[in-house]
């Protein structure tokens, strides 16, 4: 996944004013007499040597009559110069704003392949911007707010916003490449049913198979490594009205973290607003939207009555209990595991934890 694009960028450009001075010199034309035999001010000439006025159409159209050189290259060297021009005050700016791309895990991007090694503080904010898909700091700004500043989080997690708004970038280019059947509620649901039951499924399979499920009722379901300072189970977000994305990072590496991140997330979708961007941690689920997506990721995936039964027996301590219950609702034992882990009922050193699968997501 490369988000850079192959630029040719020359580190000159000659100005039109250069050229148009030459051939007056090799023509043995005056400014003056230029500029009566294009019925144009001297001044305009002049200016346009100097460099200070640009050439449009219709001025080269005049210089293509009197000097005999098409139009077209006049245009061509105005074009050049001014981009030319555009990109060095681009560039100045932007060393300028070497503070801003101080906040990115800048290695590991390039590591990943998705930016390129810069050789100055410009060039690394250009790569970013780039990366990102904006056109400058202020335009990231107003694309990110969301995502900085309003994320929910507790103690245990805290990431750097800036890490967090380029994992995020890398899930959405992620995103970008699925082809993806129109977003119907209905056949989501349908389609988290059958992810359920793929929990017992060894992995990587299963989470093949959950993003065919997934696109086919038009979610975007991608897993992306997590950056330095990005520490975070997964997110939700709409990236257009009609496309959703759940993002999942693998942070702890088992199975029941995993497809419970992937409940969660498929929560904020079917449950909150378009507008949001959630960035769940491990423990940002006390109140709010975060509750509610960890009530219900938790009854979808073992139903409350069936729950309270299991409980009931008091077996739960039982690796064979839990493996004969897992199976009972069709679904991973780690995955119960986990939440008698999270409800306080099982150490988290369990011996019980080897009915977990270890998974690494790249």
């Amino acid at each position: 996944m490369v988000a850079t694009t192959n630029r040719f960028q020359p580190d000159y450009a000659v100005p039109p004013g250069w050229v148009l001075a030459e051939r007056l010199e090799v023509n043995d034309i005056s400014q003056a007499e230029f500029a009566r035999r294009c019925g144009r001010s001297p001044k305009l000439i002049s200016e346009i040597i100097a460099g200070k006025a640009p050439v449009e159409a219709e001025t080269a159209l005049q210089f293509e009559k009197v000097l005999g050189v098409d139009a077209g290259i006049w245009l061509g060297l105005e074009k050049d110069y001014r981009l030319h021009q555009m990109r060095l005050a681009e560039a100045r700016e932007a060393e300028a704003s070497a503070d801003w791309a101080r906040g990115f895990p800048v290695n590991e991007l390039v590591k990943r392949g998705v930016i390129r090694r810069a050789s100055s503080a410009g060039e690394k904010v250009t790569e970013l911007l780039t990366f990102f898909g904006v056109a400058s700091i202020e335009a990231w700004t107003v694309r990110n707010e969301t995502v900085v500043v309003a994320y929910r989080h507790s103690p245990s997690f805290e990431s750097n916003s800036f890490a967090l708004a380029a994992w995020l970038r890398l899930a959405e280019l992620e995103a970008e490449e699925q082809a993806l059947k129109n977003y119907d509620r209905t056949a989501f649901m349908e389609a988290l049913k059958q992810v359920r039951q793929m929990t017992r499924t060894a992995m990587p399979k299963a989470l093949v198979e959950a993003r065919h499920l997934c696109s086919e009722a038009g979610v975007a379901l991608v897993w992306v490594k997590q950056l330095p300072k990005a520490r975070l189970s997964g997110a939700a977000r709409w990236l257009s009205p009609r496309k959703p994305l759940i993002a999942l990072s693998g942070r702890h590496g088992s199975d029941d973290q995993i497809w419970f991140s992937l409940f969660h997330e498929a929560a904020h979708i079917l449950l909150h607003s378009k507008k949001g961007v959630y960035v769940d941690g491990e423990t940002n689920g006390d109140s709010g939207d975060e509750a509610e997506a960890n009530e219900w990721a938790a009854d979808f995936l073992i139903p409350q009555p069936a729950w309270q039964r299991f409980l009931a027996a008091d077996s739960y301590d039982s690796e064979d209990s839990v493996s004969n219950f897992a199976a009972e609702q069709e679904i991973a034992p780690g995955i119960v595991i986990g939440r008698l882990q999270h409800e306080g009922l099982l150490s988290w050193r369990s011996r019980l934890n080897r009915l977990k699968v270890k998974v690494r997501l790249e």
